[in-house]
């Protein structure tokens, strides 16, 4: 029930958007699949998509950092919310009226763990993102004074998508401590204590309505399935996704009995990404078990300028071997929001004679 009413409340804010677009005000946490140019501000690292095929479809036709052909699903959720996208922090000086009206923090590589995503040289871990969101709220209380600072981060929404990175560029990579040192139980037990942690800390910094969204089938995308002698989706890597996305839940719904007024929800949308990489036709998609972009999965597995582009991008879900296509992220995007804003509110229960 308490999740249904944190839905609710989110649901709430975010249907006000329309109408208010000037005053509802987005922070965004995440990896590559929510970046939309930090990474370009990090002189030495390797996590970037500032360079073509990447943005093709955008506006523009240029490369942004978004690790996609065009739109990222916060991009798309934002445009349904009637609001403009964050920017990327490292974008905005610490005066900039942005600040205000909502940043995104997302790093490509970036995971729960700070050693997640090493090799990468730099990305803002999810520790990193949470530091520079104090930040922005000490430039907000410049701005606005400490009460207007409290009162804009209580009533503004954050969306938080990490986790990925941890698996497939952690614990999945047989060359790295991590993946030798623990048993999965062991490494899924490190992670959850540790996002509880960070999750206890934005809302000590006044994050109060938290939307976490959880994994997709890890194991079905480009860069996992190469690894099956025939390229078919690893079912035990997706088995742990879905330990991680319940053992989530259960922290979520834990945080939100102990810490007064958190209003946290899980978005599990493990299911409808499974079934557009499952049922790709459905979607009116023709290509589901590799990327539109020809991309070498032993160097990295982005797509690089010089690799061979399909001639339809919208006929593929994935962009690169672990990115979904614009086309995907549409998809996707009208499923979280409908998710969003499928528990209509309810008149109050009558209560018994």
């Amino acid at each position: 029930m308490a999740a249904i009413c944190n839905v609710l409340i989110i649901s709430a804010a975010l249907a006000a958007a329309p109408s208010m677009a000037t005053s509802l005000v987005t922070f965004v946490f995440g990896d590559s699949l929510t970046e939309v140019g930090n990474n370009n501000y990090l002189q030495f690292s390797l996590a970037k998509s500032n360079y073509p095929f990447y943005g093709v479809d955008y506006i523009g036709g240029k490369a942004t950092g978004r690790f996609t052909n065009g739109r990222t699903i916060g991009d798309i959720i934002s445009s349904k919310l009637g609001i403009p996208a964050p920017p990327p922090y490292l974008s905005l000086a610490p005066n900039d009226d942005a600040l205000l009206e909502g940043v995104n923090y997302a790093s490509g590589g970036a995971g729960i763990l700070n050693d997640t995503g090493l090799y990468f040289i730099q990305r803002l871990s999810f520790d990193d993102q949470i530091k520079n969101f104090e930040k922005t709220k000490e430039s907000i209380k410049a701005r606005i004074g400490e009460k207007g600072a409290n009162k804009l981060c209580k009533e503004a929404v954050y969306f938080i998508g990490l986790g990925s990175n941890d698996y497939v560029n952690n614990f999945l990579q047989p060359f790295l401590a991590d993946g030798q040192q623990y048993t999965h139980d062991e490494f899924l037990g490190l992670l959850i204590s540790t996002l509880g942690e960070q999750l206890t800390r934005l809302y000590r910094l006044g994050a109060r309505k938290m939307l976490f969204h959880g994994l997709g089938p890890l194991g079905c995308i480009p860069s996992q399935r190469v690894k099956s002698s025939r390229g078919q989706c690893l079912k035990q890597v997706n088995l742990w996704v879905q330990q991680f996305n319940s053992e989530v839940q259960k922290l979520i719904a834990n945080l939100n009995r102990h810490l007064p007024s958190a209003q946290l929800t899980f978005a599990d949308t493990y299911q409808a990404v499974f079934d557009l990489i499952d049922n790709p036709t459905a979607y009116g998609f023709k290509v589901s078990n590799t990327s539109c972009c020809n991309v070498d999965t032993q160097l990295g597995g982005l797509c690089v300028p010089n690799s061979n582009v399909c001639k339809n991008h919208s006929e593929y879900v994935f962009w690169d071997a672990f990115h979904p296509s614009d086309a995907a992220n549409e998809v996707l995007a009208g499923k979280l929001f409908a998710e969003l804003f499928s528990h209509p509110p309810s008149a109050a229960p009558v209560p018994s004679p």
